[in-house]
């Protein structure tokens, strides 16, 4: 796994937080990296929206006002709430059969509680999914948006309950694709959205 990408997993599992400072000699010795290697992870990491830099102070851990927060989330409804009514169903036994292996390793991963593995197939699960829709363009931007919003994931994906509830949601929106009715999984995928959302809200506002 890339120096990004292992940032990249420690941010969405909350093992580092918005705001928190990224600096370069701790990120050097916790994962044995040159300096220049650090440096590229950082600019990486800042082009995907997980990292902002701040002239002669450093870089750190993107953190959202709540106008950020809603907005974000408006353009991730609407990109995935489009994207499911493009899916045309029936749905190929395959491609479905896929779906539901990807989904069976989400679920093995909630039970033993090994995130890292939660974390891969969620990520496989959505690609797979909205790629039923055969827009590349549209899926790339999808995932594009829902790697922005990893810090914002942050707040609720080591939670059981907000565990349960994605993994239920899953099982819904395979359940939709099997009786062949897009608006329940388009309902179902903007409902998948809101807890993550309301969760940094609520955060942002607590005393």
């Amino acid at each position: 796994m890339s120096l990004p990408e292992q940032l990249e997993e420690e941010i969405v599992l909350g093992l580092r937080f918005p705001r928190e400072r990224l600096v370069e000699d701790e990120l050097m010795r916790a994962f044995s990296a040159k300096r220049h290697v650090v440096r590229s992870a950082l600019q990486e990491l800042e082009s995907r929206g997980l990292v902002e830099r701040k002239p002669n102070v450093g870089a750190f851990v993107k953190a959202y006002t709540a106008k950020e927060v809603r907005d974000l989330y408006a353009v991730r409804e609407l990109l995935e709430v489009h994207c499911a009514r493009l899916i045309a169903v029936p749905v190929p036994a395959e491609r479905l059969d896929e779906l539901v292996e990807i989904q069976r390793r989400h679920d093995a991963g909630v039970e033993t509680g090994q995130l890292h593995e939660v974390m891969k197939a969620n990520t496989a699960f959505h690609r797979t999914l909205f790629g039923l829709s055969d827009n590349t363009v549209l899926v790339d931007a999808i995932q594009r948006h829902a790697q922005m919003a990893h810090a914002i994931r942050s707040v609720t994906v080591t939670s059981p309950e907000y565990l349960a509830r994605s993994r239920n949601e899953h099982w819904a929106m395979i359940e939709a694709l099997r009786a062949g009715d897009p608006e329940t999984l388009a309902e179902t995928c903007r409902e998948h959205l809101l807890p993550s959302r309301d969760a940094y809200l609520n955060r942002l506002t607590a005393p």
